[in-house]
């Protein structure tokens, strides 16, 4: 018997409402929605009100995914249940359940002095040691105290990551999901509870952070009413919430000795593990322990992404030219000169706007050259991506302790033939490819396990994926120097 579930899966520049078939022999996965996202700039707005700087139009995502989830509603048997999953760290804040404003996008600059007021009261060190994060000025601890300052939590009576948002619209519970929680920084990275001394310590009001719900947990049904009424009554599954929680359970590993890329707007880079690693070596590189589902620690690093091309791209087209992605990748893998590497990295590459003059700045200020025609321009992006993936791969592997023998990249990065090929060429270690949604189906199979369709722990969900979607396999080419 086959079972239906909808995974709405929210991404930093798209989302998407999948409809999931599930049996004990069957996995298929069909787009029913898929809409923008991306970030909204200035003050007013025609939804709820916005301050001054990025956001997200979170209102008008909901909008979408209520349409999604309308028509999954229609398909034959109808749905027996809803999962939800988005970008970690940005939060709507609430009052008597209703949203305040529209969210901050995490890429607005308003939390770089809240960084520093932070780490006035509390070092690196200690917070490493109580969160295990790596140190990223959008953490969500930075954004809140962002707010403290600026008087925004007055009146403010809790605080939803943006799928624990999208949950509680549909089903009135407020809830925290635990793998997007951990990526706050407020969450015990020990006991794996919120960490309220530190949030006293901050000046965050307790009353703010809601109840933990693990995935696997089916604790509410959607409401009556309104723009719901053709799917009310249908359970909401707590899912790995963070997509890159949703991404690693889809992984197609066979064995355990992978390290994964989720890639996407970001580069996720990282190890699967049992227990974090609270190093300072650990915490010198930069990497983060965040929570996986079944209690796994996704150990990784946040390399910058495809979001160093798409946002190039988007230039190049602002400036009257048409791009077109296939044709320009195809000409950046026939580049047979050498092109510049640069640091993929680096801070300055955060903010939308100018990417090609960013980088080229970049490279004139290290005495490198920049590239002349646009081909080699995109190539030098995915070398300095490979190189990054590269170093991040490595890097997991021996601050961990592990052996890693082979590298799965799943994503929207899974189809771009050069990025696989040149991280193959850079790790040394052969790279496979797939699924493109990995995010979806790691969303909808922890759905199907909680409803009894499929049982097993997470090497058995992998072991579906794998047959259901085999990956592209990317052998390293001897590198000439």
């Amino acid at each position: 018997m086959t079972t239906t579930v909808a995974a709405v899966d929210l991404g930093a520049t798209s989302g998407r409402v999948m409809l999931g078939r599930v049996s004990a022999n069957e996995l298929h996965l069909e787009q029913l929605a898929r809409f923008p996202n991306g970030p909204v700039a200035g003050t007013g707005g025609t939804g709820l009100p916005r301050d001054e700087g990025l956001h997200w139009d979170v209102s008008g995502l909901y909008r979408h995914v209520l349409g999604g989830l309308t028509a999954a509603a229609a398909v034959e048997g109808g749905l027996a249940s809803i999962g939800i999953d988005a970008w970690a760290v940005d939060y709507g804040l609430l009052r008597d359940g209703r949203m305040l404003g529209e969210p901050f996008h995490y890429r607005d600059e308003r939390t770089v002095p809240a960084a520093r007021a932070v780490h006035a009261i509390v070092p690196p060190a200690e917070l490493y040691a109580r969160n295990g994060l790596q140190f990223l000025s959008f953490n969500t601890l930075y954004q809140l105290t962002a707010d403290r300052v600026a008087g925004r939590l007055e009146e403010a009576d809790s605080f939803l990551l943006v799928p624990d948002l999208l949950r509680f619209w549909l089903t009135g519970e407020l809830r925290a999901e635990a793998t997007n929680a951990s990526t706050t920084g407020l969450l015990d990275v020990s006991s794996h509870g919120w960490d309220l001394e530190l949030a006293d310590r901050l000046g965050l009001a307790r009353t703010l952070f809601p109840r933990l719900v693990q995935p696997g947990e089916r604790d509410a049904v959607v409401l009556a009413g309104g723009d719901r009424a053709a799917f009310a009554g249908v359970p909401v599954t707590a899912v790995g919430s963070h997509d890159t929680a949703s991404a690693v359970v889809a992984v197609p590993a066979t064995g355990a000795d992978f390290a994964y890329i989720s890639c996407g707007t970001w580069g996720l880079v990282g190890v699967e593990l049992d227990h974090p690693v609270l190093t300072e070596a650990s915490r010198a590189a930069n990497f983060t322990n965040e929570g996986g589902v079944d209690g796994r620690v996704r150990f990784l690093h946040n390399v910058m992404g495809l979001w160093l091309l798409s946002e190039t791209v988007r230039e190049w087209e602002a400036e009257g030219s048409s791009i077109h992605l296939p044709s320009l990748l195809a000409e950046a893998a026939a580049v047979t000169a050498a092109v510049p590497v640069f640091d993929a990295d680096d801070p300055v590459f955060l903010a939308p706007g100018d990417m090609p003059g960013r980088i080229a700045g970049w490279l004139r200020s290290h005495g490198l050259p920049v590239p002349a025609s646009r081909a080699e321009f995109v190539r030098c992006i995915i070398e300095s991506l490979a190189e990054a993936f590269a170093h991040a791969v490595h890097t997991a592997a021996e601050l961990s302790g592990t052996r890693v023998g082979v590298v799965h990249i799943v994503g929207g990065g899974s189809l771009n033939a050069l990025l696989c090929q040149l991280t193959a060429d850079r790790t040394g270690l052969p790279v496979l490819a797939g699924p493109v949604e990995a995010t979806a189906i790691g969303n909808v199979l922890v759905q199907a396990r909680a409803l009894g369709v499929v049982a097993g722990d997470l090497e058995s969900l992998r072991a579906v994926v794998a047959a259901a979607f085999p990956p592209v396999r990317y052998a390293p080419r001897v590198r000439v120097a």
